[in-house]
């Protein structure tokens, strides 16, 4: 079992994020869900970002970090989608106790200075329209100087947030590729 902290997109926390907890729960991992959002939920990108703007991005990390606070003691492995993703490594990096980052659809920059020897797993469509191909190298280049095992897995044709299915993103297909390998790589990390 890996104890998992699960972090929400720009679009708040959708029934899709609650459905990707309860999969990662039935394989018999322990899942926290915080709402960054105070229970706002949005249907477009823009009004996500809106949203991410008033709060910004210290106070979601602020927010991020006290959701994580109570289950941090025994190893967190942090996960997200997209902007959740990108809380996500922020807060692995900065945890010398993480087991692992899942990133589904999003990254952050990150410090030439950070150091970490967890392992990392990237999904992402190919192409996405926030996650370049030069900026997704540059990251790759920096986790592995940072001392991560990091694994990107693309995903040719999907749209950005591909595993949400009430979204025009979505692709069923890249949906369940990328579950099937998560699920294993979390399998790797339990306890």
């Amino acid at each position: 079992m890996a104890r998992i902290l699960l972090l929400h997109s720009a679009y708040g926390l959708r029934p899709a994020v609650h459905e990707a907890a309860d999969r990662l729960r039935a394989a018999g991992h322990e899942v926290e869900v915080p709402d960054l959002y105070d229970g706002r939920v949005v249907d477009t990108v823009k009004a996500g970002m809106a949203i991410k703007d008033e709060i910004g991005t210290e106070g979601l990390l602020k927010r991020a970090v006290a959701a994580a606070a109570p289950h941090s003691e025994h190893g967190l492995v942090y996960a997200g989608f997209s902007m959740g993703g990108a809380l996500a490594q922020n807060l692995a990096l900065a945890d010398e106790r993480a087991r692992g980052l899942l990133l589904m659809h999003g990254t952050s920059d990150m410090t030439d200075d950070a150091a970490t020897e967890i392992p990392v797993q990237l999904h992402v469509a190919d192409p996405d329209p926030f996650e370049s191909d030069d900026w997704l190298n540059a990251w790759y280049l920096r986790m592995r100087r940072a001392g991560a095992e990091a694994e990107v897995y693309r995903y040719r044709g999907a749209g950005h947030l591909f595993t949400d299915p009430e979204l025009p993103d979505h692709d069923a297909e890249a949906a369940e590729r990328a579950w099937a390998i998560a699920l294993g790589f979390l399998a790797e990390l339990s306890d």
